[in-house]
This record gives structure tokens, sequence and C-alpha cells, in this order.
């Protein structure tokens, strides 16, 4: 697994709309996995998207509408 830079909407929308969840299912899904020094994880400002959030953009591809669900699905595609 190459390194993964994921990048969770921290605005308020986002953040009501899942990403709080979100934030914490990445979070544990790198402690589970081990993956500390293979996910660089981080918070954005609203980038005006809200209508489609929750957003999270992974190695520069954005995600939108994202839940747990498609969040493990889209992080298990990766290794």
């Amino acid at each position: 697994m190459s390194k993964l830079n994921i990048t969770v909407c921290m605005g308020s929308s986002c953040f009501a709309r899942g990403n709080a969840q979100n934030l914490e299912f990445i979070e544990n899904y790198i402690k589970e996995n081990g993956l500390e020094a293979e996910i660089e994880l981080s918070g954005a400002r609203c980038e005006g998207k809200c209508a489609t959030g929750p957003n999270v953009i992974i190695n520069g591809t954005e995600y939108n509408e994202v839940d747990e669900d498609k969040l493990k699905e889209i992080l298990t595609s990766y290794k």
C-alpha cells in the first residue's frame, strides 16, 4: 500500500451530516490495521460543496455522501 492522504471536511454541514462519525471510523481503522505510518489524516475547512456532503478526499479523489460502509469499501480497495 502506498501512503494515503485522507482529508476529512470539517465544515459544519459535513461534520453534522456524518463526518464526525466518519473521522472516528477512519481513526479506528488506522489503529486496528496498524496503518499509522501509511496514512496521513487531516481535516479541511468547508470547500463549499455542502450539498454533496459529507465529503472526504483520498489521494486527491473526492468522495461524496460518504458513510462508514462506503469508507470501508474505499479504504480496503487501497490495500
